[in-house]
């Protein structure tokens, strides 16, 4: 019986599959954005999520426990501070997936897992105003 197993198991044994998220959660904090099939986004956006809680509550024992599975102590410092600060205010749902096509060797569904971008980084994105010109006046 297969009751109460929760995950995809991605053709993979569960210690290659445990390494592998741990390089693509560090990878999302690295670059914020990564591109990979629909369901390992899936499975990883967990992980992102759970990182994110982490760096929230911000004490010792969850900075243990996000190094326990980021392994980068650098990536980890930015978890606690840049990418809690920016959703210190949300109450989940930090990631989302964009389904971006297919992949050309074997046709996988391929989609971009990311971090949701700072709500005042697009504040500073609109385009000015055109100042009016001698000649329109």
């Amino acid at each position: 019986m297969y009751h109460g197993k929760a995950g995809r198991k991605l053709g993979r044994t569960s210690s290659h599959r445990e390494a592998m998220f741990r390089n693509m959660v560090t990878s999302i904090i690295k670059h914020e954005s990564i591109r990979t099939t629909d369901t390992m986004a899936k499975e990883v956006r967990k992980l992102a999520d759970k990182m994110i809680t982490l760096g929230k509550k911000g004490d010792l024992h969850a900075r243990r426990q996000a190094l326990s599975i980021v392994r980068d102590k650098d990536m980890v410092g930015k978890l606690f501070g840049e990418l809690t600060d920016r959703f210190r205010n949300r109450a989940g749902g930090y990631t989302r997936i964009i389904k971006v096509g297919y992949r050309f060797g074997d046709n996988a569904p391929v989609s971009i897992l990311e971090y949701i971008p700072d709500e005042k980084k697009k504040e500073k994105a609109k385009p000015k105003a055109k100042a009016k010109t001698k000649a329109a006046e």
